[in-house]
């Protein structure tokens, strides 16, 4: 399990982070000099360099978001300006892609953030500039809660058990609920946020709010294990990447998995997107009116369903990680018994049996800081003393500070002026062989991935800001 240390201070990551934004923006302007767009959105690195991979096009605002949280870190104006251009050259078709299940991932990565930092006062307010990526991200929610499922409810203690829901299905088809599309609520919230009027046929009007909170209590019900017994592998907080269902009725079926080893293992990627999608929709939550809640299930019912959701996984990723924090790309890969003791030492990026994923690292320390900050803060809002609640924020928060720590050191930062990837050792897709192997191994490892460059930039700018005493960083 994680060895936290305990003692550890945002500011003594300060020269690590100083080095570390060095390091990014010499690979974002490597990629900008040698990555061709015609190619398709670059996905991941084969021997150092950036390649395409042709499934969905959901990474290329992972490549043009992370210039802008560059510009948001560092002030250093190329990078918003390149972050801002290829957002208005190349991100529209993004917008308006019904075919996908991301687009919290494209959209709020490269319009939210440039519109988040315009309200922020991080840039010079222009109205005709706020109102083109409000629009952008109005559409973006609305196309996003187009591809909508509806089931039966479930989940034990779920006040909502039994009654009408849905989700937003993957790209496999409307039977499939994905685990990582938790984090696509995102563009549903902001959306909502912003003021949209989804309409339907007969100018019916949907509730994006209402879909967002559906997906969630979806996600939170069948993504996820609470030790009840569903299975046989029913443990506290591991998670199974996709969920079928049956279409005709709305009736749960199974787990299953696409990019982890089975639906009764946990794909440590699909486990990070979790804690950090639940931790970032409480936070969004807490400043919605009570009144839309109420006929959502009502703010302590939904606060409760997420909180669970998000300290289950945070704690399954606690247990089943190596001491350094990083974890090997699913929980019951078929090679791990031949390492031995794992969890007992640091990861082994370099062994011969299976390989880590650095990008599940990054990802899961983003959801650990948020979901510690925000247990710290609710005896303090409330103005009720709950020592539990804040020892357990306590133990979240340093855990995310002592994974981000790791990876803010090799073998996971790329040092290599000639390598176009931040974080190494991250994975794709194992089960269809995808990532590249280097000669002489039996594993893949040494390469890169647009989203975890992108989120480990994302969780090193959100203690950056801490360090610096700026704005808490959210996506709203």
């Amino acid at each position: 399990m994680i060895s936290v240390d305990t003692t550890l201070q945002p500011n003594q990551l300060r020269t690590k982070l100083q080095r570390f934004w060095a390091v990014s923006a010499q690979k974002i302007r490597l990629i900008n000099e040698q990555y061709d767009p015609a190619n398709g959105s670059p996905v991941f690195t084969v021997g150092g360099k950036y390649t395409t991979r042709g499934w969905t096009e959901w990474t290329q605002g992972f490549q043009f978001g992370s210039a802008i949280l560059q510009f948001d870190a560092t002030g250093e104006i190329e990078f918003l300006e390149l972050g801002r251009r290829k957002t208005l050259e190349l991100m529209a078709p993004h917008v308006s892609h019904t075919g996908v299940h991301d687009h919290g991932f494209n959209n709020v990565s490269t319009y939210g953030n440039l519109l988040r930092l315009m309200r922020e006062g991080k840039t010079p307010h222009n109205d005709w500039e706020a109102n083109f990526y409000e629009l952008a991200l109005k559409i973006s929610g609305a196309v996003q809660a187009s591809r909508w499922t509806t089931i039966v409810n479930g989940g034990a203690g779920d006040s909502a058990a039994g009654t009408p829901g849905g989700f937003i299905y993957s790209f496999n088809g409307p039977h499939s609920l994905f685990v990582d599309t938790i984090r696509s609520c995102r563009s549903l919230i902001v959306s909502y946020l912003l003021g949209h009027t989804f309409q339907g046929e007969g100018d019916k009007r949907i509730n994006l709010l209402e879909r967002a909170i559906g997906h969630i209590r979806a996600t939170a019900n069948f993504s996820v294990y609470y030790g009840n017994g569903r299975d046989s592998y029913d443990v506290w907080g591991r998670t199974a990447h996709e969920s079928i269902f049956n279409v005709n009725d709305g009736q749960y079926r199974c787990p299953n998995s696409q990019q982890g080893y089975t639906g009764f293992s946990t794909w440590t990627r699909g486990l990070a997107w979790a804690m950090c999608g639940f931790a970032e929709e409480l936070e969004a939550l807490a400043i919605i009116p009570d009144d839309h809640l109420t006929g959502l299930g009502g703010r302590e019912s939904l606060e409760a369903m997420m909180l669970k959701a998000a300290r289950a996984t945070c704690d399954f990723y606690l247990d089943n990680t190596p001491t350094d924090g990083i974890p090997y790309w699913d929980t019951g890969a078929p090679m791990l018994y031949k390492l031995g003791d794992y969890l007992s030492r640091p990861a082994d990026p370099f062994n011969d049996h299976e390989p880590v994923d650095s990008s599940a690292a990054a990802i899961a320390a983003q959801g650990l800081l948020r979901l510690g900050h925000y247990l710290k803060q609710r005896p303090q809002q409330s103005q009720n003393s709950d020592s539990e609640l804040v020892n357990a924020g306590e133990k979240y928060w340093q855990a995310g500070l002592s994974v981000l720590n790791a990876l803010l050191d090799e073998p996971y930062l790329s040092l290599n002026s000639q390598h176009q990837g931040l974080l190494l050792h991250s994975i794709y897709h194992r089960p269809n062989g995808w990532d590249y192997i280097p000669d002489g191994s039996r594993i893949p490892y040494g390469e890169s991935s647009m989203w975890g460059d992108y989120h480990l930039r994302e969780v090193a700018l959100y203690v950056q800001r801490i360090i610096d005493g700026g704005l808490y960083y959210t996506f709203f």
